[in-house]
């Protein structure tokens, strides 16, 4: 059985980032199988494993609920952020590249991750969220600091139309004076989104602008929808 870095290796990279380029997002095969996802799952009432929980409503984010985890990262959620982050990094530096941005994400993800730490972005990132009946996340950017890395992946933990309906992944773009452009994607049990953070390099007449980009999930209409989220800088 491929373990979860083997099976981010083996996607089509190519062809995703020719799909974030076109969309600001795009979905991976299987990183997780069906066993690893109820194991994540299971993690959510181990209270212990989590440095913060956050009730969306109370903070007006929204309705549901998201924990933190602490350090050490359970194995597969450590796994699968160290995996990801050399394939995101050629894209990122594209991208920061066609807008004349500074790209000082290093090779490493422990090398960013220092640089992090050194600007006083501490606080760990990775998230496990939990939707039930009528929750929803109004659209954000999780930007957590000054340091910031453009892309990241949120990963489906529970089979759409078995364990809940409703629950889209909202991507929406406010194109440069025109009408905002919004993005659906239903996520499969196992498979990883990979989207942007902030914004994304689009073409325009004298030549590449950045389009504002915010995220968020469709409001839950039956069952109990989880989902691990994979930042790749820390928070203030």
């Amino acid at each position: 059985m491929p373990k979860p870095h083997e099976r981010v290796d083996r996607a089509d990279w190519a062809a995703l980032a020719q799909e974030m380029d076109a969309h600001g997002c795009a979905l991976t095969g299987p990183v997780l199988t069906p066993d690893e996802c109820r194991e994540i799952v299971g993690l959510y009432d181990e209270v212990a494993r989590f440095r913060s929980t956050i009730d969306m409503e109370r903070y007006r984010f929204g309705r549901g609920q998201y924990r933190y985890f602490d350090r050490p990262f359970p194995e597969p959620v450590e796994e699968l952020r160290q995996a990801f982050y050399p394939w995101l990094l050629p894209i990122a530096r594209d991208w920061a590249a066609r807008l004349g941005r500074p790209a000082p994400w290093p090779d490493t993800l422990a090398e960013w991750l220092e640089m992090c730490h050194a600007a006083g972005q501490t606080k760990s990132t990775p998230i496990l969220l939990r939707y039930r009946d009528g929750d929803w996340n109004a659209l954000h950017r999780d930007l957590y600091g000054d340091l910031v890395f453009p892309l990241q992946v949120v990963i489906g933990l529970d089979a759409p139309g078995a364990d809940y309906e409703g629950g889209e992944f909202l991507l929406v773009e406010q194109r440069p004076r025109a009408q905002s452009r919004g993005t659906v994607t239903l996520l499969p049990q196992g498979h990883g989104l990979v989207f942007t953070t902030r914004d994304r390099p689009v073409r325009s007449s004298r030549g590449w602008s950045a389009s504002p980009v915010r995220h968020g999930v469709s409001t839950v209409r039956r069952g109990r929808r989880h989902t691990l989220g994979l930042v790749f800088h820390d928070a203030a």
